[in-house]
């Protein structure tokens, strides 16, 4: 099985960059941007420059703004080009632990159903935390979901890893409260068809058959697009039989600084359509359509509700472009 771990940076290798690097039967791709270092130097890494990105051959390269997260994209069509059978969404501050690996994609997990959105930390730690996505409406929503986990045969599409110390949460956790986290230790927990939690694209496993739900929409804020992504992923996951699976925490985050109340307010969007996303994703899809077919169904429905601007569906059409081309 071939897998890449793929990053965007715009710093000089970093120590989490180093360990991926060394990780044996893994292939590490860095995205570049303008403000990545002129010569990044790092053993067993492809870096992709912005020189290299404009020469390629994929439409989608001279569509994507600079200076943005989205060019991360550019990374996962050459992984696809390298005949990839899974992908790793990781990031530059996240640092692998030494046992760092994903579960299978089938087997029996504790697994949740029909729930709605879902607080997967709650699962992990018995503090108040809560992923970043996860609706502001129901953060105070107490409901002990033990008794709703079942073991069941599952058939995972994508695994998300949490990450220790700095997890993945919104700015409005980190402006009032911002403690660190070590979560517990325990059994993935996988959510099937009508449970839903946000997933993120730091520390990630997507398998083959989902790549094209892998777009990262370029016309929402910073902080809004990978959660986006994973929104409307969920229930086009569902129609063909895929779920989301969680584990305990593989990395730990020694997390780049920010300001967090510019985070809030990237993250205003993302507060305000939550759910709304979810309802038109849902309603949007038909199991008669592929998966492309239904993403960008999705998408112009979005567009009409203007939750992503007009530009949204011409990059759109050029990703999945680019992936009919190295896919077929």
């Amino acid at each position: 099985m071939k897998k890449y771990i793929v990053i965007t940076s715009i710093n000089q290798p970093t120590e989490a960059v180093k360990k991926f690097a060394k990780l044996k039967d893994y292939n590490l791709i860095i995205v570049g941007d303008k403000k990545s270092p002129a010569n990044y130097l790092l053993d067993n890494c492809k870096f992709l420059s912005v020189e290299e990105q404009i020469r390629s051959k994929f439409t989608l390269a001279q569509k994507l703004p600079f200076n943005h997260y989205c060019r991360k994209m550019l990374g996962y069509l050459e992984a696809i080009q390298q005949n990839a059978d899974v992908i790793i969404d990781a990031d530059d501050d996240n640092i692998p632990y030494d046992d760092w690996s994903f579960p299978d994609f089938t087997g029996n997990y504790d697994s949740l159903e029909n729930l709605g959105f879902v607080n997967i930390y709650q699962f992990f730690t018995n503090k108040k935390i809560w992923t970043r996505g996860f609706p502001i409406s129901l953060i105070n929503n107490d409901k002990n979901l033990q008794p709703f986990v079942q073991k069941t045969y599952c058939n995972v599409g994508i695994w998300q890893g949490l990450a220790d110390e700095d997890p993945d949460v919104d700015a409005i956790y980190r402006l009032t409260n911002n403690a660190t986290c070590f979560f517990e230790k325990r059994e993935p927990i996988v959510c099937k068809k009508g449970a839903l939690s946000p997933f993120n694209s730091q520390n990630t496993l997507i398998r083959k058959e989902l790549f094209p739900l892998m777009y990262l929409p370029t016309t929402v804020t910073f902080r809004y697009t990978d959660i986006l992504r994973s929104l409307i992923a969920q229930p086009i996951m569902w129609l063909y039989g895929y779920n989301l699976g969680f584990t305990s925490a593989n990395v730990i985050q020694k997390r780049n600084p920010h300001n967090y109340y510019k985070d809030f307010l990237s993250e205003i969007p993302m507060y305000e359509t939550t759910e709304k996303v979810v309802e038109i994703a849902s309603d949007s899809i038909s199991a008669r359509d592929d998966i492309k077919t239904n993403l960008t169904k999705v998408y112009q429905a979005l567009q009409k509700e203007n939750i992503v601007q007009e530009n949204e569906l011409k990059n759109l059409e050029s990703w999945l472009y680019d992936i009919d081309t190295l896919m077929g």
